[in-house]
């Protein structure tokens, strides 16, 4: 019982100072945030070019994200969930340009609250 309740102890203890985050880590993460964000994340793209580029890597990240769902379901490589991802993905890049058409419009804010 003892060597039971000193395991899970060392566990804790071990999870704890894996939370620990070093200092020279949160000066720079501090820095970092005092510069706020990089100008690139709230500059819109201007081009068409620049809007499909930035599609296109939306895209390829939620395959990536769905890939990586389908791993923690235990699905091979061959499951149905994983050419489901896939074959969204496709769809998706193939029709890369309504998408766009389609999307251009929602980055406007508009009023909803009657205020």
């Amino acid at each position: 019982m003892k060597m039971l309740i000193g395991a899970a102890m060392l566990a804790l203890c071990g999870l704890a100072a894996a939370q620990v985050t070093p200092p020279e880590v949160a000066r720079q993460q501090q820095q970092e945030l005092q510069r706020g964000d990089p100008p690139r994340w709230t500059r819109p793209d201007r081009t068409e070019a620049a809007q499909l580029a930035t599609l296109r890597k939306e895209i390829n990240a939620a395959l990536r994200e769905a890939l990586a769902a389908c791993k923690q379901q235990g699905a091979g490589a061959n499951s149905d969930c994983v050419k489901e991802a896939r074959s969204i993905a496709q769809s998706d890049l193939a029709n890369a340009r309504q998408i766009r058409l389609a999307t251009r419009d929602m980055s406007r804010t508009f009023e909803t609250s009657g205020k």
